[in-house]
């Protein structure tokens, strides 16, 4: 084989790579962490606040998983909670996200979702109580 045949084999192996490369990169799904993002982002200051405001609380909220009960939610100030809610954000498989409402009972415990698919989850729950708004943020494994 001489060398125009070699640099001929060469370029056209690499065309190959290059457009293999391309196709594969191109069905990949690539999406911002919330449709909503700049949005959020503009309202940061607010979650500041809700943070600081759950910090100060003496006693916080208590997220935990099994695969026999799903999601359970411990909260000594549960019977206080005006408005509240519950978001399972999935970060592999938007598919997975689940958004609770959280009732005001005289229980300390309230369980969510028992079907559901396992893996990691970011639990992010919003609620005002007293007029103050709170925030927490747990990673939860199913």
């Amino acid at each position: 084989m001489n060398w125009g045949k070699s640099i001929i084999l060469a370029f056209i192996l690499f065309a190959t790579f290059i457009a293999v490369l391309v196709t594969v990169c191109m069905r990949q799904d690539v999406s911002l962490v919330t449709k909503d993002y700049y949005q959020e982002e503009l309202k940061y200051q607010d979650q500041i606040e809700r943070m600081a405001n759950t910090a100060a609380l003496p006693d916080k909220p208590v997220i935990s998983a099994s695969a026999q009960h799903g999601l359970t939610l411990s909260f000594d100030q549960l019977p206080n909670i005006e408005a509240g809610k519950l978001t399972l954000f999935c970060p592999a498989n938007a598919a997975a996200d689940r958004t609770f409402v959280l009732q005001a009972t005289p229980e300390t415990t309230q369980v969510f979702g028992s079907n559901l698919p396992q893996g990691m989850y970011r639990a992010r729950m919003t609620w005002r109580m007293q007029g103050r708004e709170f925030y927490l943020e747990e990673i939860v494994h199913l």
